[in-house]
């Protein structure tokens, strides 16, 4: 790469992070089902009219374009009824969870424009008082040591269609289940020689009720409580109390919880009877979650591209975890608006990843600076400009905002166009530049192609043309129907330039035949060396810029550098995507 010259940055380049769709962000309250569930509780006073919402995410990886549906909606709701909305960190597994990934998420909410202040919560807040009402369940009958095996445990459980069987040691006495559970507490047993499981029904037509377990044995430290616990509760366990113990009103859950709601009010109707928790209980509610087409959303999945290295880490701008949809350049507007326009609702939703795209559009078109860049540039030199000198030319940052200014660039001897706005035998309808054809170079003079050389291979090197001094932009004069965008060689800088799509070439991955790598795009990034104007130079990260006629883009937060710069495309002008 050759060395940049640097220029005037541009007047009023707008950061990502304040950047809001067009006109404004769409604010308007849409009803649905879980806003009428919430007028109706507020109508009959059950929380004293308080909303109290939650984001409980596991910090065992990066959060995805689902999860941003989720944030919105939770941290929406309580904003629009004048409650709050807790981040709770749901750190029950020590053996999968990382202090990046929790990081990582704070980062992420905070970024799509969300406050979590004083209302950061960890499922371990609770240890102590879930593990004494694990000793509760206990004492009361309702809860019992487990001595069989995983696989005894899975076998016995039974099937959607045959009820379980009762384990030998469901009817373990309080005291024995009560020794085994402190022993287990204090590390006197291996790994999966024991759980602690709920007494509720084992023919229930509802597998989460036969008998959940709700304690497990593991050796391993956690980062918040250390050695202290060798046991950790399970999920569906802790998520009910904590819900309760934070009075949250409303817990937000996705579609594949519903089955294990039961559950959910099982475990806090036992424990209002015995005075353990206050009325009323926390009220789970599922909605749809959100399936983009193009992706897999399995943890497991995306685990497995990270670290087998199908994407270059969590943050790859192909991924669409959020820390890869901000570094590819979207923007937290354009993911709100989404995440509104998905809407909520009980049926399953399968968006179309152009929707994302299309808000990232939306959001930018009325706000992001413009420039010219050459992407597959081609020499053109302008025989009857004399060598060394230039002219200044200007342009507006945006052709709708006066108000910001303008950019300028020179009009020299040397410039680069775009390879396809040149055509040796043009098609009809062809307005670009051709052999003794003209064009106008935007917001410059209208130059004629006079004679091209190639190279050895036959690829056009170098377009020699002329150009007319009568003709430069705003003066009047002649005009001619093609015009194109350039970079003048004197004052442009040359930088990397990374072209983004879709990850798969396949709308569902995971609906294939064989493994869903199979359908990975084999043309998913392009990496372009392209010339670009000079008020480009001092480009940011989380700054979205408009290259006319080729797309939005954005500098990479990893790899740019000054002088040494890096843009990513975030989304071409528009979709014109076609799968391979």
């Amino acid at each position: 790469m050759s060395s940049v010259t640097k220029g005037a940055p541009i007047k009023g380049a707008v950061s990502a992070s304040s950047a809001t769709p067009v006109g404004k962000e769409e604010s308007r309250v849409v009803s649905n089902f879980i806003r009428q569930i919430i007028d109706t509780d507020n109508a009959s006073g059950k929380h004293g009219g308080k909303v109290i919402t939650r984001f409980p995410p596991e910090p065992n990886g990066y959060l995805h374009i689902g999860h941003a549906k989720s944030i919105c909606l939770n941290f929406g709701l309580a904003k629009d009824y004048g409650g709050v909305c807790h981040l709770r960190f749901d750190d029950t597994n020590p053996v999968k969870e990382d202090i990046e990934y929790e990081e990582s998420i704070k980062e992420m909410v905070e970024w799509l424009g969300f406050s979590f202040k004083d209302h950061l919560f960890y499922a371990s807040d609770y240890f102590d008082t879930l593990y004494a009402f694990a000793q509760h369940f206990i004492e009361r009958g309702l809860a019992y040591v487990d001595s069989q095996s995983a696989e005894e445990m899975r076998v016995n459980r039974g099937t959607l269609t045959e009820p379980g069987i009762d384990s030998p040691f469901r009817n373990r006495s309080a005291e024995e289940s009560l020794r085994l559970f402190d022993e287990m507490k204090r590390g006197l047993h291996a790994d999966g020689t024991h759980v602690l499981r709920l007494k509720i029904d084992m023919a229930s037509p509802n597998i989460n009720l036969r008998d959940p377990a709700i304690y497990r044995i593991r050796h391993t430290g956690h980062h918040r409580t250390g050695d202290k616990w060798c046991v950790y509760p399970m999920y569906d366990y802790t998520h009910c109390i904590s819900d309760a113990l934070e009075r949250i009103t409303h817990s937000l859950c996705t579609l594949e919880f519903e089955a294990h709601r039961p559950l959910y009010d099982w475990v806090l109707e036992r424990l209002v009877e015995s005075g353990k928790l206050p009325a009323p209980n926390p009220q789970q509610i599922e909605f749809a979650r959100l399936n983009l087409s193009y992706t897999v959303m399995s943890k497991r999945k995306l685990l497995e591209l990270v670290e087998k290295g199908y994407v270059d880490g969590w943050d790859d701008p192909r991924f669409w975890t959020l820390a890869g949809l901000r570094r590819r350049g979207f923007t937290p507007a354009s993911i709100r608006l989404f995440a509104e326009r998905a809407g909520v609702s009980k049926a399953h939703q399968w968006i179309d990843m152009g929707d994302l795209e299309r808000a990232l559009r939306d959001d930018l078109d009325a706000v992001a600076a413009r420039g010219m860049a050459v992407l597959d540039p081609i020499r053109v030199v302008i025989e009857n400009y004399p060598e060394g000198q230039f002219e200044e030319c200007s342009a507006p940052v945006h052709p709708h905002d006066e108000s910001r200014g303008k950019r300028s660039f020179k009009f020299c001897r040397e410039v680069f166009i775009e390879r396809d706005d040149f055509m040796e035998n043009p098609v009809k309808g062809f307005f670009r530049l051709a052999p003794g054809g003209e064009v106008r170079l935007r917001h410059a003079f209208i130059i004629k192609c006079e004679r091209i050389e190639k190279d050895a291979a036959g690829n056009i090197a170098t377009i020699y043309a002329t150009y007319d001094p009568a003709t430069k932009s705003g003066t009047g004069g002649r005009n001619v129907k093609g015009a194109i965008h350039w970079v003048g060689k004197a004052d442009g800088i040359q930088a990397e330039v990374r072209l983004y799509d879709r990850l798969f070439n396949v709308e569902n991955p995971d609906a294939g035949e064989g493994d869903y790598k199979d359908y990975l795009n084999p043309n998913s990034l392009t990496v372009v060396q392209a010339w670009l104007e000079p008020s480009l130079a001092s480009a940011k990260a989380d700054e979205s810029y408009q290259f006319e006629r080729n797309g939005y883009f954005t500098p990479d937060r990893k790899l740019s550098q000054p002088g040494a710069l890096v843009f990513n495309r975030a989304v071409t002008l528009k979709d014109g995507w076609k799968p391979v």
